[in-house]
């Protein structure tokens, strides 16, 4: 497995990453726990999840509940209010069985908060810092205006947004943007939402960008066996991989 620096987070993070959103329809706890912990057991060492989805991120917290120290997690709130986001992490903590999150991520989109805000919430996120109840924080938006102020702002530590080899040029810009700004980069939907089935080649083009950290769902246990597997069995990046992304990228655009 390889381990790449999650932006200014310094935070030492697998390439391949565990997005735990699914993770209810696995079909019981102890089959959610076997995925989880395959997924540990070869290397994988992000997990992120969601208040949204409150029990994948329940079932995420019982699979991690007694090696959560060997990993980082990351989940997210939609909340509009600092005493909304102050309850959601209240109530995440408990469900993952830990005092403190490592990134602590904030859904948007349409409205940025940022330092200064009559809304005060950039300033609960920092006191929420402060008292080490998370250690990072940062957004998640679909929005890409909304993405390129955050990153520019230079205010949040990481921006997850979808990414995968069908996704526009402006993307791309995006990405080398927030490695301009040093900000982490996670991508969501790195099969385009499921418009992609050739995972190999979708492996190999977000390998391309050191600083892009892809979070690839697994709901069953022979989904997390397949992306392990191409994570170990990338496609060689030569003039053929290129044609064949370029290819499977004009039809989508």
């Amino acid at each position: 497995m390889e381990y790449v620096r999650l932006g200014k987070t310094d935070l030492l993070i697998s390439r391949v990453a565990f997005g735990a959103m699914r993770l209810s329809e696995a079909g019981g706890d102890e089959t959610a726990a076997q995925i989880v912990r395959t997924a540990y057991d070869a290397g994988i060492n992000f997990f992120d999840t969601s208040h949204q989805t409150p029990q994948s991120e329940k079932l995420l917290g019982e699979a991690l509940f007694d090696i959560k120290r060997n990993v980082f997690l990351s989940t997210a709130t939609s909340a509009k209010t600092s005493a909304e986001i102050k309850s959601d992490l209240e109530e995440s903590l408990m469900t993952l069985h830990c005092d403190t999150v490592d990134l602590y991520q904030l859904e948007v989109n349409k409205f940025l908060p940022l330092q200064g805000g009559a809304d005060k919430i950039y300033e609960t996120l920092q006191e929420l810092k402060k008292e080490n109840k998370i250690k990072h924080f940062g957004i998640v938006t679909t929005n890409f205006e909304v993405a390129v102020k955050a990153v520019e702002s230079d205010q949040y530590e990481t921006l997850q947004f979808p990414f995968s080899m069908i996704s526009s040029p402006n993307t791309i810009e995006l990405v080398k943007l927030c490695e301009e700004h040093d900000v982490g980069f996670i991508a969501m939907q790195p099969l385009g939402g499921g418009i992609v089935d050739n995972i190999p080649l979708a492996f190999g083009f977000l390998s391309q960008y050191e600083n892009v950290i892809p979070i690839w769902g697994a709901h069953t246990l022979e989904q997390m066996k397949q992306i392990l597997f191409f994570n170990e069995h990338p496609p060689v990046i030569d003039e053929k991989f290129h044609e064949d992304v370029e290819r499977i990228r004009n039809f989508f655009n």
